[in-house]
């Protein structure tokens, strides 16, 4: 995640906040303190200042200023370091940990490569805008299990073989931004679709004490990514004309270690959905009850069995049977974003332990006489806008605190203002920087940015209003 598309002026602005960041960070507490903010807020405002800095302006790997928190807080005064400690270990870090082991299984065995040309030949067959739409389905799916990145690097070779086939040049710039925007808005449909997703699950459960079920939080992603691709399809889609059929690249016969890999997802996917309703759910009728077995369980649970199961093909030169999942692949998952959201969480504790939340949430009670659509709207106008800039997991992990205490300060449920600001963090469509999907799609060449920022404004717009309705309507 950048700021700039130029790259010596990004590594300048990056120079100079790195020592910049902290500077900021003492005046904006001093000048705080002396205001009457408590010592330990102001503590907790600095280091929130420094991390949102240098994730910003990319100064040091996210991975490192994740650490922040976990030697600032303590020093300060603000928490102490076993809670501080806790938080890095938080059963949301753990469900994360599980998706993407998950994940890598999933890429080992090729199963979401024989998907997703599976789902673009059954919608997209006939060419044209159909194509595109084919696409979009097979993205928008896998991207609601593995990260968008991984998605949408998956899906470019195989739509540029596409465009190649196709010899239309109309189609480049729909297919690829079709692409890129399936990858965001597919990842709002499952709490383990996008980090910003996780990074809520984990603040509402430290600020209520209870988890939204996997399936509640489906209940409000599905619907609205399902409202928006057809609206983003229509609206990339809307200038190609008709086109010749398109023959797709060709699949082998599906492999032992696929049909297996896509068995345990299978499974998964329900027990997630069905670990706590209806009627009680699955996990009811085990020792202990409900509190006993959480997601993460069940990711960690899939993951282990998939470290344990053969995968079907042989084994190697020296007798070890090969599996499903092995720690060469597992290493390679992402560790630096769960160190990241380590430090968010640090940092949501330390917003609330503090009172800085609380002092943060006074300041609005302005808002108190506004209708509940105009707060939740120009919430996600705020986030969206700024994730274009910004990195979305850091923007979540610095704004939710914020929001959920004004909820509180509003007399409304803190899912009423959190989960539509974690949604929009999905909603940059402007920037070629502003995502990992929009990065890699640029990368292929062959879009304009002025292109992109027109088609993607239209679209920031949309999906406002359409979060905002949506919200409105099924958070409970």
């Amino acid at each position: 995640m950048t700021t700039k598309l130029n790259p010596s002026m990004n590594r300048s602005f990056s120079n100079w906040m790195l020592p910049g960041g902290p500077v900021l960070a003492v005046v904006i507490a001093w000048i705080s303190w002396q205001n009457g903010l408590s010592g330990s807020a102001a503590g907790c405002a600095a280091v929130a200042i420094v991390c949102a800095t240098w994730w910003i302006f990319e100064c040091l790997s996210i991975a490192v200023v994740g650490l922040v928190p976990f030697v600032a807080l303590p020093i300060l005064g603000v928490v102490d370091h076993k809670n501080v400690a806790a938080s890095y270990g938080h059963t949301m870090i753990l469900l994360l940990l599980g998706g993407f082991l998950l994940s890598a299984a999933m890429e080992r065995s090729g199963a979401h490569q024989r998907i997703a040309i599976m789902m673009v030949r059954l919608v997209g067959g006939h060419g044209g805008r159909r194509i595109v739409l084919g696409f979009m389905l097979a993205t928008a799916s896998l991207s609601m299990w593995i990260s968008n990145s991984a998605t949408t690097l998956m899906m470019l070779p195989i739509a540029l073989a596409v465009l190649q086939q196709a010899g239309d040049p109309r189609l480049r710039t729909p297919l690829l931004l079709g692409i890129a925007y399936a990858a965001s808005v597919g990842g709002m449909a499952t709490p383990i679709g996008t980090p910003p997703n996780i990074v809520f699950m984990g603040q509402l459960y430290e600020r209520t004490g209870s988890e939204l079920p996997f399936a509640t939080w489906m209940s409000i992603g599905l619907p609205i990514t399902m409202i928006l691709l057809p609206i983003i399809w229509w609206w990339v889609t809307r200038k190609i004309g008709p086109t010749e059929r398109i023959k797709m690249p060709e699949m082998g016969p599906i492999a032992n270690n696929e049909v297996r890999v896509l068995a345990v997802f299978a499974v998964t996917a329900v027990l997630w959905v069905f670990r706590s309703g209806p009627f009680g759910g699955w996990s009811a009728w085990m020792p202990g009850g409900n509190d006993m077995i959480g997601d993460a369980t069940v990711a960690l649970a899939a993951a282990l069995f998939m470290f344990i199961c053969p995968s079907g093909r042989e084994s190697d030169e020296f007798g070890q049977t090969d599996r499903l999942l092995d720690w060469q692949t597992a290493a390679n998952v992402p560790w630096g974003i769960l160190i990241m959201f380590g430090g968010g969480m640090a940092l949501a504790t330390g917003f609330q332990d503090s009172g800085l939340s609380q002092a943060i949430g006074g300041q609005l009670t302005f808002l108190a006489g506004s209708p509940t659509w105009v707060i939740v709207l120009s919430i996600c106008f705020l986030v969206s806008f700024l994730t274009e800039i910004t990195s979305s997991t850091a923007t979540a992990m610095l704004l939710l605190p914020i929001l959920a205490e004004m909820a509180d300060q509003l007399g409304l449920p803190p899912a009423m203002l959190m989960i539509p600001g974690t949604i929009s963090c999905s909603c940059a469509f402007m920037l070629p920087v502003a995502t990992a999907p929009n990065v890699i799609i640029f990368g292929a060449g062959g879009i304009r940015t002025d292109e992109m920022a027109r088609t993607g404004l239209v679209l920031n717009f949309i999906a406002a209003f359409v979060i905002t309705g949506m919200c409105l309507w099924l958070v409970p």
